[in-house]
């Protein structure tokens, strides 16, 4: 599938080759492409393409948060021939053939933030349940101990599944916290899901809500902008991606956003295109390149004491 090309031609007589390139075809199937994670991930693959020069074309297929057209956009690269395939931020369950077809195939899949799935090269990530055990207990210290929560779900992501379940966990050791109400956010409308379930919780509720859990900022910032609609001020908030508006909001000394923690997203891209770059184009053995199927990159808390850190 290589096609070999030159990344540059002589210019004057005796000058030196350019080192050559492979412009292999890449397919890069989005679960939602508008969401910032995503955007964050394909920012650091773009910077290391524009770094070293790499001479790759890359297709974009959205999948709008759809698993079934996750799979059929798996599907639709695998016929194409595709060199190589990224995945990122999708709920693979629905695509276990589609990865079949391409493994099949001889196409590396490589998926960021999805889970692993068999067939797939490996899933670059950050350990979903340490974020959660770090700034759930957090948010629960600050509400000392007791009060009332908002507690927002999302099931269809392998990552906000991991969080909430270990929140779950986490809160039931805080006798003194009550959860008011929970709600599964709907991935495919996500911030006006969360925007219509918050204003209904706030006119339920009003000022009994203490705080509010989030399984990301997105939410996170949604549930913020009704609470301050309605006049609430005195609630504790915590998200979990450290997006840059996230950390500023952190930042704000009267925000109610407390807690955020900052996944490193450009540098999973950066990390796909390492390993591209050394299987696909080079020839490496995957197993002398990549230590494990799944790969966990560090995920510090972000609170108003460090956030400056994280500007």
């Amino acid at each position: 599938m290589k096609k070999f090309v030159y990344a540059a031609t002589i210019a004057v007589a005796g000058a030196a080759l350019a080192a050559p390139a492979y412009a292999i075809d890449i397919a890069w199937v989005h679960s939602t492409a508008a969401a910032q994670s995503e955007q964050r991930v394909k920012a650091g693959f773009e910077a290391w393409l524009a770094e070293t020069g790499a001479g790759w074309n890359v297709s974009y297929l959205d999948s709008n948060g759809s698993g079934e057209a996750i799979a059929s956009n798996i599907q639709d690269a695998a016929a194409r021939g595709v060199d190589a395939m990224i995945v990122t931020m999708a709920d693979l369950r629905a695509s276990t053939a589609a990865i079949a077809q391409a493994a099949a195939a001889g196409i590396p899949i490589f998926s960021v933030d999805s889970g692993y799935v068999e067939g797939a090269i490996v899933d670059v990530t950050t350990n979903n349940w340490a974020m959660s055990a770090s700034v759930s207990p957090y948010l629960l210290d600050q509400m000392g101990g007791e009060g009332n929560l908002i507690f927002l779900r999302m099931a269809s992501h392998h990552g906000t599944r991991k969080r909430s379940a270990v929140m779950e966990q986490i809160v039931g050791e805080y006798g003194d916290v009550t959860v008011l109400a929970q709600h599964d956010i709907n991935i495919s409308a996500f911030f006006e899901d969360t925007t219509n379930t918050m204003q209904d919780f706030v006119a339920r509720f009003g000022t009994d809500i203490d705080a509010v859990w989030a399984p990301w900022d997105e939410p996170a910032q949604a549930a913020i902008n009704v609470m301050t609609a309605a006049g609430l001020t005195d609630v504790k908030v915590i998200g979990i991606d450290g997006h840059p508006q996230a950390v500023a909001e952190v930042c704000k000394p009267d925000s109610m956003m407390i807690a955020t923690v900052s996944q490193p997203f450009e540098g999973m891209g950066q990390q796909v295109a390492d390993w591209i770059q050394a299987i696909v184009v080079d020839g490496a053995d995957a197993d002398s390149v990549i230590p494990s199927k799944t790969v966990y990159m560090d995920a510090p808390l972000v609170t108003k004491n460090n956030c400056q850190d994280f500007m």
